[in-house]
């Protein structure tokens, strides 16, 4: 039925008819999509909702009057259960930055794509404003106080609740209040795309092209720049999404004023709104509808959580309070712990030989450290070790060992925040000298307690010719 008025459609448009139809990935969508081919290649669409079709055919052609990227609509059925639109190939732009979200290292290319799209969302935001009819909306024509607390129950409803926690509605609800108020600081006539992320963007020539824009509203600039940078599975470092944060302030300032200081501010709570409500969504396609790539993109959404939740939000102390408890969940706490990255670091004397990995990836980092001077050439030292403070003097007094470790640490730290942001789970660092008491010991213990300090990932220490272990946990 649905090919068939879809083949009719293309037959009245082209005046030729279809010679194939393939139904395409719908993603989380109850909309269907198919590649119609023949004279030229078309989109089709089922909807369901004839107002959420008339909404995207709406803003379709006001758009493209615009002069913005989005595809062009050309004729509907008459009950506008069905569509046709511009095939815009097949390249989302979440699959074309695929190397950099499994590396978390994005090349230039990728780099300049996320740029090209960042840059152009000020122009939806505010040329696409002029002249539209947001009551053509749907379902709501603004983001206003209803629509917030309708997400937020969504998260509350959908995702809590599915978890089995135990909360007291209430003092929720106080939260979810407040989170209202805050988000409605910033009253602007821009144009809110809503469910602006890589999944919904599309690269023809190059160029970044949107799609399903069908929830979009009257709403603040804040929504869509969240969405967009902190979308769960693209895994952007925070080094990337600062730069492509001040590349959408440099393209905003072309429309607007901006203080950075309250632009910061407001962002935040808007990561976190938005973060609850990806959550809820999340909660409904993958627990209630079954949907497995949802299911699995519910770790990465957690994961934003954890981040998030590192800098207080004193405005919403009960509901910080339960999403601390949810983050550490067993069922989402243990998978972090499986994906989280441990570190061994091992101190050695050369003569009994180089530690073996026992994680299996063959070992990581050897520091060798017989150039220092080296205490155990004086008989007062011969009974200490590099955990005594005698012998700490020495080392530290002399200075060697200080500035030896200061090119260690820069050389670790790129290699812990890599693995970090790859998600690889073991990294071995072992520093060795002559006795393996003095020297390799005073490192070894150094790069145990900066690593811990500075990424709170768990540390294993061990000073082998000691027989001393010690155990960083994990802080994340």
């Amino acid at each position: 039925m649905i090919t068939e008025e879809l083949k009719q459609l293309y037959q009245t448009h082209t005046g030729s008819p279809a010679t194939e139809i393939t139904e395409l990935s719908s993603s989380g969508s109850n909309r269907r999509y198919f590649r119609l081919s023949g004279p030229v290649s078309l989109i089709g669409v089922s909807g369901t909702s004839i107002e959420e079709n008339n909404a995207f055919i709406y803003m379709a052609a006001h758009f493209r009057e615009k002069g913005l990227p989005v595809p062009q609509v050309y004729c509907w059925s008459e009950d506008k259960s069905f569509y046709l639109q511009e095939d815009l190939g097949d390249v989302l732009l979440f699959n074309a930055i695929e190397k950099g979200r499994k590396s978390c290292f994005f090349d230039e290319t990728e780099k300049s794509l996320l740029r090209k799209t960042i840059t152009l969302l000020p122009t939806l935001q505010f040329k696409g404003a002029e002249n539209f009819d947001f009551s053509r909306c749907y379902p709501q024509p603004e983001f206003n106080k209803r629509s917030i607390l309708w997400d937020l129950n969504y998260f509350k409803y959908c995702f809590l609740k599915a978890t089995g926690m135990e909360f007291q509605e209430n003092l929720l609800e106080d939260d979810f209040q407040k989170m209202s108020d805050v988000l409605l600081q910033d009253c602007t006539p821009t144009f809110m795309y809503r469910d602006f992320q890589s999944r919904n963007v599309m690269v023809k020539d190059g160029e970044p092209w949107f799609i399903d824009f069908q929830g979009g509203r009257k709403g603040p600039i804040y929504y869509d720049v969240a969405s967009f940078l902190w979308q769960a599975k693209a895994k952007y470092p925070a080094e990337l999404r600062q730069e492509l944060i001040t590349d959408y302030l440099q393209a905003l300032r072309g429309y607007m004023e901006i203080d950075e200081k309250h632009f910061f501010r407001q962002l935040r709570h808007f990561v976190l709104f938005r973060t609850l409500q990806v959550l809820g969504a999340y909660g409904f396609r993958g627990y209630f509808e079954k949907k497995p790539h949802f299911i699995q993109s519910v770790p990465f959404a957690i994961d934003n959580l954890r981040q998030l939740l590192k800098e207080d939000y004193p405005e919403y102390p009960y509901l910080c309070t339960v999403l601390r408890e949810l983050t550490n969940l067993s069922q989402f706490y243990d998978d972090l712990q499986r994906h989280s990255l441990k570190v061994k670091i091992v101190s050695f004397a050369y003569k009994k030989g180089i530690p073996n990995d026992p994680s299996g990836n063959g070992g990581g980092f050897v520091f060798d450290c017989r150039a220092i001077n080296n205490p155990g050439k004086y008989e007062r030292y011969n009974h200490f070790t590099g955990l005594d403070e005698p012998v700490i003097r020495f080392l530290e007094e002399d200075g060697e060992i200080t500035r030896f470790l200061d090119h260690a640490y820069e050389i670790v730290d790129a290699s812990v925040k890599r693995y970090m942001d790859r998600g690889f789970t073991n990294l071995m660092i072992c520093f060795g000298c002559t006795g393996g008491q003095h020297r390799s010991v005073y490192s070894a213990q150094h790069m145990a307690e900066h690593i811990h300090s500075k990424f709170g990932v768990q540390v294993d220490l061990v000073h082998r010719e000691q027989n001393i272990e010690q155990l960083f946990n994990a802080t994340l």
